[in-house]
């Protein structure tokens, strides 16, 4: 059994608000994998006097924690117990109920001896790769369904971010939990399991590199450093040769791989 990951910021400049975290407890034989995308809010909006790094450390150190030790526990149930000990960690100095308050996408599996548990909320990315090679991406796909028109204005994202007939994302409310993409599957049938934040599944869904198991290849091959290389090389050219306007040419970028 093994585990890398790496992690790039999009602007090197800018603080990096992703997260990821693995942990092999030394019993078991099980481990478990998080990776965390921090929602970037428009400038001194978002009701918190701490930044999106702050709320992502904190919440992504809860997850790693509860789900290394709280084997009792599901996944959802551990996100909603990890979103409660955030919010309280700040309920005293911010105001959790602003629309924007911080808030992140989450992708967790956490394997032992018989099954592998995975949870997404949002657009992050977990791969189940089985023993012939053969991949599942396992997605939350709500906010793909939000229209064009009302993802370019921030005002009409928000009136749909946390609300039925909308997306959610891992904020102050322990309840989005339950909202989240989860499920089992036999230990026997995953050979090696991938998160990805949204800036490293570009390499897929963006650029139209490979599918899913070519990226798992990538992984396998040349780790997820050699992955995330992969994207900044492609975001440069197509930034150079004139391609799609993007509010970001390079998004902050993580990847996790774990082979069981």
């Amino acid at each position: 059994m093994r585990t890398e990951a790496a992690t790039l910021p999009g602007n090197p400049e800018r603080p990096n608000e992703d997260w990821v975290a693995t942990a092999l407890p030394a019993y078991g034989g099980g481990g478990t994998v998080v990776v965390l995308d921090g929602v970037t809010p428009p400038a001194g909006d978002d009701g918190c006097v701490h930044d999106v790094p702050w709320f992502t450390a904190r919440l992504g150190g809860a997850l790693t924690e509860l789900s290394a030790s709280r084997t009792d526990m599901t996944l959802s149930g551990i996100l909603a117990l990890a979103i409660r000990r955030t919010a309280d960690g700040h309920r005293e100095t911010c105001d959790l109920s602003h629309v924007r308050t911080p808030q992140a996408t989450v992708a967790m599996a956490r394997w032992d001896a018989d099954r592998v548990e995975h949870l997404v909320l949002s657009d992050a990315a977990l791969l189940l790769e089985a023993p012939d090679g053969s991949v599942r991406a396992v997605l939350d796909d709500r906010l793909d369904r939000v229209p064009d028109e009302i993802r370019r204005s921030l005002a009409a994202t928000d009136r749909l971010r946390n609300q039925e007939g909308g997306f959610f994302t891992a904020a102050a409310d322990p309840d989005v939990a339950r909202r989240a993409v989860t499920g089992t599957t036999p230990r026997a049938a995953v050979r090696a399991v991938a998160a990805l934040t949204d800036g490293a599944t570009r390499w897929v869904d963006l650029f139209a590199e490979g599918d899913w198991a070519d990226c798992c290849g990538v992984l396998r091959e040349e780790g997820p450093r050699g992955l995330l290389t992969r994207v900044r090389a492609r975001e440069t050219a197509d930034a150079a040769a004139g391609g799609m306007p993007r509010r970001k040419t390079h998004d902050d970028a993580t990847a996790a791989y774990a082979v069981l």
